[in-house]
């Protein structure tokens, strides 16, 4: 007698969809495609989840507090482009309310927001009144909180929410954050939110420990499927001691950050920004960091042709004295910066990394070029001299 052959198990989800089928691709006229919806800069978009990811410390809750006050006035604050004024919800789910009140009251007095402009469009809640968990992770998996979801996406559309900020991430969940299974299924639970809801959604996340080196958004803390479902990635960086003195701050108590947007598969990857936090001194006493745009230096910011001039007249005399200037910024004596730095009034010191990179350009453009020169002991040395004498 023949063992009997086990038939398959038929597996009928609850939620049965209608058979798979293949749809053809229809031409269309492009003009008639609808633009993609930015809503703030090239982050954030409808319909999709982003993610910002920065250490600790780095001033990432105070940027998306200035950001969302920036998309609920209209006004650009950081300059980033806002189509429109739009309804945002910051889910804090670290900080007590009190705090969340503090850095929102600073920013908009730091950027003249008046409390009209808010009204009824800025929404702020604490995780310390109450948390969010939209899944958790069990012996039979991760499951979805359903009651959490649905609830949040009514909320949503009940008060025409165009943002939600999320931060941080890890506490919207009850999952191994460095399972990538799980993380995966929490963060397109997140897309889904952002479609059914059409809105843009900000997942706020830390990185993992680097020992000082500089992040990007593939350090993020835990598993990598929480990047893989973002559509957009930034990254924010404390400006480096190296980088305070290239950017001639070196002796400001400011913090300094940089954002970088190294993540983009719906626009192309944006250059690094900077930003910077200032203290704001509020009536009650207190002193809140609050987040401000801020631009890298332009080595050439004041300096016109006929400063060029100068300086190529001042190294052709240095010359006819029979003091070829050096190229090098290591010479000891005769470097062509210090020549520079007395011709425009400049500190051969604290400006010696503008400078070096000053003269670098006018090698380039040929105002200046290197030559090789035989010194009192008949060493060969690379000089600067005088290229193509500027005209004004």
């Amino acid at each position: 007698m023949s063992a009997s052959i086990p038939q398959p198990v038929m597996f009928v989800p609850a939620n049965a969809q209608p058979p798979l089928k293949a749809t053809p691709f229809e031409w269309r006229d492009p003009a008639t495609l609808p633009p993609r919806q930015w809503v703030y800069g090239q982050h954030l978009i409808r319909r999709f989840t982003s993610v910002t990811v920065a250490p600790g410390g780095v001033g990432k809750s105070s940027l998306t507090i200035c950001e969302a006050l920036a998309m609920v006035s209209g006004r650009s604050l950081l300059g980033d482009t806002i189509p429109a004024p739009l309804r945002v919800w910051i889910l804090n789910l670290e900080d007590p309310r009190d705090e969340l009140e503090r850095r929102i009251t600073a920013t908009m007095l730091h950027h003249s927001i008046r409390p009209e402009a808010v009204a009824g469009k800025l929404f702020v809640d604490s995780g310390r009144e109450r948390g969010l968990c939209t899944a958790t992770q069990g012996r039979e998996g991760v499951q979805i909180n359903v009651p959490e979801v649905e609830a949040l996406v009514s909320e949503i559309k009940a008060r025409g929410i165009d943002v939600l900020i999320v931060d941080p991430f890890v506490s919207s969940h009850q999952v191994s954050e460095n399972d990538n299974g799980a993380i995966d299924v929490v963060a397109k639970e997140w897309g889904r939110v952002a479609e059914r809801c059409n809105i843009a959604i900000d997942l706020v996340h830390h990185t993992r420990k680097l020992g000082g080196e500089e992040a990007s958004s593939e350090n993020s803390r835990g598993a990598v499927s929480l990047l893989g479902a973002a559509r957009s990635a930034r990254v924010l960086n404390r400006m480096s001691d190296a980088q305070k003195a290239d950017a001639g701050v070196s002796d400001d108590p400011l913090t300094y950050f940089s954002v970088d947007r190294d993540k983009a598969n719906l626009a192309p990857a944006g250059k690094r920004v900077w930003r910077r936090m200032v203290s704001v001194n509020l009536p009650n006493g207190d002193s809140v960091g609050v987040t401000e745009a801020w631009e890298w230096p332009d080595d050439f910011d004041g300096i016109k042709l006929k400063d060029l001039l100068a300086v190529q007249k001042a190294i052709q005399s240095a010359w006819d004295n029979d003091q070829p200037p050096r190229a090098s910024n290591q010479a000891k004596a005769n470097w062509a910066g210090l020549t520079v730095a007395e011709t425009l009034g400049l500190d051969a010191e604290r400006d010696k990394a503008r400078i070096s990179r000053m003269l670098k350009t006018w090698l380039a453009n040929g105002a200046l070029r290197e030559i090789q020169h035989e010194d009192a002991k008949r060493n060969k040395r690379p000089c600067l001299e005088v290229g193509e004498w500027a005209t004004e």
